[in-house]
């Protein structure tokens, strides 16, 4: 019914499909980001297969990931290609860890 939908699996189950995947693959990574999600939350989007994959259950092998804006942060003053990493930053990272999400709606 849908030929270029992709389908959506949570912990191997198919949950569902959705017809814009690039935008929901933004979309969840962001919310975890954010962290709406547990960081431990990982994802696979299998474009070749048109599927999307969730994975939450325990035992997932984790790795340290770091995001790069692509351009100058005009709030923050950091340029692009600048690697900013501050005790204050980590303290700041510590207190966010702490407390609980704000809620997404």
């Amino acid at each position: 019914r849908y030929p270029h939908a992709t389908k959506i699996f949570v912990n191997g189950v198919w949950v569902g499909v959705h017809q814009d995947p690039k935008h929901l693959v933004n979309q969840v990574l962001d919310t975890r980001r954010k962290s709406y999600l547990q960081y431990e939350v990982s994802f696979i989007r299998d474009i070749r297969d048109q599927e999307f994959k969730i994975f939450s259950d325990a035992g997932r092998v984790m790795r340290p990931v770091y995001t790069v804006q692509q351009e100058d942060d005009p709030d923050t003053g950091i340029n692009k290609g600048h690697l900013v990493l501050t005790k204050s930053l980590v303290n700041q990272l510590a207190k966010e860890q702490a407390e609980p999400p704000e809620d997404p709606s």
